[in-house]
């Protein structure tokens, strides 16, 4: 029988549920806000072309998976893993100090790895790109 007590510790734990959902991380709005960074990009000229991949990204002697994943971010996904475009919060402090939700992490996938592998974009912002091959204890930046 379903008693009073019951019925309000399951819309306690639905509220509770629900603003998890809500502060945490939706994969709705963590694909929205991984988007921004990419669409607020000018397009390329010649007083910007500094940000375009071809121009800035040195990928010699990176995967060429990098290059895929840049051009995925470049055009807002669609990315492979749900993880992808969610905040990266620097807890290391390798990357330049900079308000949360301000970076990005995208998964570069490894041929044959069972899992997402330990390559990992991360971007900012204001366009700029890094890549680690390690799983963040190092970085090369790709973009200015």
């Amino acid at each position: 029988m379903i008693t009073r007590t019951w019925i309000i510790r399951l819309l306690l734990a639905s509220c509770l549920v629900a603003l998890g959902w809500w502060l945490g991380s939706s994969p709705s709005r963590d694909a929205a806000e991984a988007r921004a960074p990419a669409s607020t990009s000018a397009p390329a000229t010649a007083d910007n072309e500094a940000r375009t991949p071809s121009a800035t990204s040195d990928l010699t002697g990176l995967p060429p998976e990098v290059g895929e994943v840049l051009a995925l971010i470049d055009r807002g996904g669609p990315f492979a893993y749900a993880k992808d475009g969610t905040v990266f919060q620097n807890r290391e402090g390798h990357l330049p100090k900079k308000p949360r939700g301000y970076y990005r992490e995208y998964t570069v996938p490894t041929p044959g790895a069972g899992n997402r592998g330990a390559r990992r974009l991360v971007a900012g912002a204001d366009g700029e790109v890094y890549y680690s091959g390690d799983h963040y204890r190092s970085f090369k930046r790709l973009r200015p």
